[in-house]
């Protein structure tokens, strides 16, 4: 079912970003393991400084078992994510907070999207998040399932199919931004 978003998203709703493939490439089988690798997806600085005028907060949550396979390090991880909150800020947008999971997804009980953990240290850190008012957008099943999980309105970047149907699907960040504005 689809839902009319445009017109009714303001400074009391929350919007949670998936990482890879939404904010920047998404490395064809491989992760994203140091700054240089980290690029930006053609107007992703641009939909986030968008959005963050629309959104009250905005969050980034992503799975990142790079480091729990010992591909990178945390200190690699928060260097990269250092560079992504730097270059928004620099462009006129805001992230309120990154979230990361780094389980393996063989873990029992892991944090990692679809599980809400992140979502819910977010409403734990931030009491006014109310997920009835928030959007997830990603571009996995899994962050799909996640935003389902938690109530949240998702909405799907790119073409990958999904068993749980997303409530709008876009190509990009930047024309999320742009539907929310027209």
């Amino acid at each position: 079912m689809t839902k009319k978003l445009s017109g009714i998203v303001n400074k009391d709703w929350s919007l949670f970003l998936d990482r890879d493939g939404v904010i920047n490439v998404r490395p064809l089988n491989d992760y994203v393991k140091s700054p240089d690798e980290f690029i930006f997806i053609p107007e992703a600085l641009k939909a986030i400084k968008i959005l963050s005028d629309i959104f009250g907060k905005t969050f980034v949550v992503t799975n990142q078992q790079g480091v729990g396979l010992g591909l990178m390090t945390q200190t690699i991880l928060d260097e990269i994510h250092q560079i992504l909150s730097t270059k928004v800020t620099e462009n006129g947008g805001r992230i309120d907070h990154i979230y990361s999971c780094t389980d393996v997804k063989t873990k029992v009980n892991s944090c990692r999207k679809p599980s809400i953990e992140m979502a819910l240290k977010a409403k734990d850190e931030f009491p006014a998040i109310d997920f009835s008012k928030s959007i997830i957008v990603g571009d996995t099943a899994s962050d799909i399932e996640f935003g389902r999980n938690a109530g949240m309105f998702c909405v799907l970047i790119g073409d990958e199919e999904t068993s749980i149907e997303p409530d709008l699907r876009f190509d990009a960040l930047i024309s999320f931004a742009n539907y929310l504005i027209d």
